[in-house]
């Protein structure tokens, strides 16, 4: 039976808080936490929840197996619920030492008037992915709740809920208790703080597993998920309170700081989830600008530059840092070499004009010469041919963007500014990508956006240019109109030597993200054994570039990095998997 706020004896006004931790700045994390909790009390909340692990931020990794940081956690939090908890009762994540010396737990306390009320202890701990809790935490056992006015309160964290279903790995818990059962027949909201990674296209999916939960309980659900980025992972911030009947009750904005304040006495039916209402572009759009942002902010970079190709990546990767960044803080460099085109730095400076941002010209055909010089004269003693001599010439090709590497990275090292690299998830897949060359840099901004989803998004930014931030449409219609190319041979172009981009992706997708077979693929896509051969075998021999690659922005199902564990030296098998 569905009971309604007005069965309880008072209202109670709640808070959902999604705030943006940095991973191990315990100070910085608490004044967070306690300047929320100065909004709270001014707004006369009952009760506020915070995202799981918000005290040391979320994903801690190896900090966890130091005991001083956990030691370091448990006296920040303690700070926090015994001095700053006043008239209110908090919900906040830290990692906790388990009683009798069995370890740390993935916690939320639950503090109420500056007096410890309870400890939860998150039960199921996911190990897939870009998760490995199984490494740091003990599992909880037992169900905490509480009473705040009048509200039964339970409590649990993040994959209590998920269960894995968010992630298509549901089985992994098919047979573990659930948490959230054993709550609902005792609790009438349900309280989740979270630290649940964006990915492409999960929103409107986490959602209906929420209302799902909701609906098949009976009971309000506040969900509270982590915001910002750390590291390679992003997170979108989405906070929303379910109705027992599934409808949205509150929502936050997303993608920023807020305080989501609800009262039962208003509650009322209609209101949207703007995460999960938005576009896929969109959403994509939002996360790459946050994991830009943060990734430069928290590592001490306020300023950032890039290549400017004229090519449709460098130009949606300057537009994503200038949106994150400030236009001022974005320096384009523009490096036309034996064989760009006089367009393609027409575009590159037209785009850098569209934004505001600085733009130089740094011509590389001398310095490329040079190098040319050297490497011909050791070529002549070990009686190898000389670059060039006869077309196509990888070794040439690559001193061409080994150049431009160099460049950039002497840029970077005397400005101080943060160097992009704007390689694709297709590119880097299949190793169309140069070490110590167009890979250099400190972060990967694309490395996880397929090339159909680059263009896409592109064309998204210059439609919507408003909803990205900008007056005008930012990147020149001739970057995304004109076929893509690396310029570093006559007449060059991407297809001259991959399958075209819909067929490649669709490929990497099904290889990388989805764990399919060849014969699987070729059946999926009605494609030629022997392209997805080639494709296969080209994910596999370049994995060495792989554990080379700048960190990059994870925002797929599964990313190149630390979500995905292949082997650097293994062998090749084009008979089945």
């Amino acid at each position: 039976m569905i009971r309604s706020a007005a069965n309880y004896h008072r209202p109670m006004r709640l808070g959902l808080a999604p705030i943006n931790p940095t991973i191990g700045d315990l100070a910085a994390n608490r004044e967070r936490i306690e300047r929320v909790l100065a909004d709270a009390r001014a707004a006369k909340l009952d009760l506020v929840v915070f995202p799981e692990l918000c005290v040391s931020g979320y994903p801690p990794r190896d900090l966890l197996l130091r005991p001083a940081f956990v030691d370091a956690c448990r006296e920040t939090v303690e700070a926090i619920g015994t001095s700053a908890t006043t008239g209110l009762t908090a919900i906040i994540g830290t990692p906790w030492p388990v009683p009798g010396d069995r370890g740390v737990a993935n916690a939320a306390l639950v503090y109420r008037d500056n007096q410890r009320v309870d400890v939860y202890e998150k039960r199921l701990l996911p190990t897939y992915d870009v998760f490995d809790e199984d490494r740091y935490f003990e599992p909880g056992n037992r169900a905490v709740t509480d009473t705040v006015a009048d509200w039964p309160i339970g409590v649990a964290i993040c994959e209590d809920l998920w269960q894995g279903v968010d992630a298509g790995v549901g089985e992994r818990f098919e047979h573990a208790p659930d948490p959230i059962a054993e709550l609902a027949s005792r609790s009438k909201l349900i309280a989740v703080p979270s630290a649940n990674p964006f990915v492409q296209g999960k929103a409107q999916r986490r959602l209906e597993l929420l209302q799902a939960h909701a609906k098949r309980h009976g009971v309000y659900l506040a969900s509270v998920n982590q915001v910002g980025a750390n590291d390679d992972v992003i997170f979108d911030g989405h906070a929303v309170l379910i109705g027992p009947d599934g409808n949205i009750l509150a929502a936050a904005e997303g993608f920023r700081e807020e305080l989501v304040i609800f009262d039962t006495d208003d509650a009322h039916a209609g209101v949207t989830d703007p995460i999960a209402s938005a576009s896929d572009e969109a959403n994509l759009y939002n996360a790459l600008v946050l994991g830009v942002r943060d990734y430069c902010h928290k590592s001490g970079f306020t300023r950032c530059l890039l290549g400017l190709s004229g090519g449709i990546d460098s130009a949606l990767t300057a537009v994503i840092a200038a949106r994150a960044l400030g236009a001022e803080n974005v320096m384009g460099v523009g490096m036309p070499g034996p064989y760009s085109s006089d367009g393609s730095i027409a575009d590159a400076r037209d785009l850098a004009e569209r934004l505001g941002s600085p733009f130089v010209l740094a011509p590389i055909e001398d310095g490329h010469a040079g190098m040319k010089l050297i490497a011909d004269r050791v070529f002549d003693e070990l009686g190898e041919r000389r670059l060039g001599a006869t077309l196509p010439d990888v070794a040439s090709e690559n001193l061409q963007s080994r150049t431009r590497g160099a460049l950039l990275m002497t840029i970077s090292n005397r400005t101080g500014a943060i160097l992009l690299t704007t390689g694709n998830k297709s590119e880097l897949a299949v190793g169309y990508c140069t070490l110590y060359g167009d890979m250099n840099g400190g972060l990967a901004v694309l490395s996880d956006v397929p090339k159909t989803w680059v263009y896409r998004l592109s064309r998204w930014i210059n439609e919507h240019p408003d909803a990205a931030g900008f007056a005008n449409p930012p990147i020149p219609p001739s970057s995304i109109e004109k076929p893509p190319s690396a310029e570093l041979a006559p007449g060059q172009l991407d297809s001259d030597s991959l399958p075209d981009y819909e067929t490649l992706d669709a490929i990497i997708e099904r290889a990388v993200e989805h764990h399919r077979s060849r014969a699987e693929i070729v059946q999926d896509l009605d494609v030629d054994r022997t392209i997805v051969d080639r494709v296969c075998d080209l994910i596999a021999r370049n994995e060495y570039k792989r554990w080379q690659a700048a960190i990059g922005l994870k925002v797929r199902r599964v990313a190149f990095g630390p979500g995905r564990r292949a082997p650097l030296v293994a062998a090749v098998n084009p008979t089945g998997y």
